[in-house]
């Protein structure tokens, strides 16, 4: 009995080993992940009652922290109210400076550094932001410009290009959009889609397209996702409410979380 009573402990003592030895491997498989996000007005989170709680990033970065086979994750929201690709060009050592120094200030440097960028809102406008309008070949060599240098000084970070949202045809606020400004935003998703294609050689499986399905969604939600605002042609759409960031932050995080899976196999 007593030898086979020490056999037994013997025997769970090896099991409960081996359950924490396929722990910590679980664990150790687990993907870090450092993400900045770069945009304007909506990835900042304007328009929310408390963006440091609730905008797209916030959002996306749950998401990605829920799921099973990524560990941890740290964000910073470069979204400034306004700002256009030209803001971002490294020549203007404002933002992009703010954006470089966001991804160096990361605890963990070993983790995978992802640039997540939604611009085109501003660019696209009538007048009014810095540049606009933007041409869709100048946005196109804008985004290249950014990435080139990102993809330079953080060697084997990813860089991702979400689609621009919808916005009504009547927007105008402190800047004027209308329908041309609405149609040239359209103008911009062929050229995020050629850019990432040309990526291809030059930098393979280092930038991507993310999401593809917002700008749809809030055409079709934008009464119930983008929040009333008064200008200069009526109520206009531009900006997620809560419930839109919600939705918005949703969409990133699934697309980001698409091409870690992909990168990381």
């Amino acid at each position: 009995m007593t030898v086979n009573r020490k056999a037994k402990n013997r025997l769970l003592s090896a099991l409960l080993v081996l359950l924490c030895i396929n722990i910590v491997q679980a664990q150790s498989r687990k993907q870090n992940v450092n993400i900045v996000f770069i945009g304007n007005s909506i990835t900042h989170g304007s328009q929310l009652s408390d963006p440091v709680t609730e905008a797209p990033p916030v959002i996306a970065s749950n998401y990605l922290r829920a799921q099973s086979n990524i560990g941890t994750v740290t964000f910073s929201n470069q979204g400034y109210s306004g700002f256009t690709t030209v803001d971002f060009l490294p020549s203007t050592k404002t933002v992009f400076k703010k954006t470089e120094e966001a991804a160096h200030a990361f605890a963990d440097q070993q983790a995978l550094l992802i640039f997540s960028v939604k611009l085109g809102t501003n660019d696209s406008a009538v007048q009014g932001p810095n540049g606009s309008p933007v041409t869709p070949q100048d946005y196109k060599q804008n985004l290249k410009t950014i990435a080139d240098s990102l993809l330079k000084e953080f060697p084997g970070s990813i860089i991702i290009f979400q689609h621009p949202i919808w916005y009504s045809p009547n927007t105008y606020n402190g800047s004027k959009y209308l329908e041309e400004g609405l149609l040239r935003l359209q103008s911009y998703i062929p050229q995020i889609d050629e850019l990432v294609r040309d990526y291809r050689s030059s930098y393979p499986n280092r930038v991507f397209v993310g999401d593809i399905k917002a700008y749809k969604y809030f055409k079709n939600h934008y009464l119930t996702d983008l929040k009333p605002e008064n200008g200069h042609q009526g109520v206009f759409y531009l900006h997620p409410n809560k419930q839109g960031a919600v939705a918005l932050g949703t969409f990133w995080g699934k697309a980001i979380y698409k091409v870690v899976k992909k990168t990381t196999k």
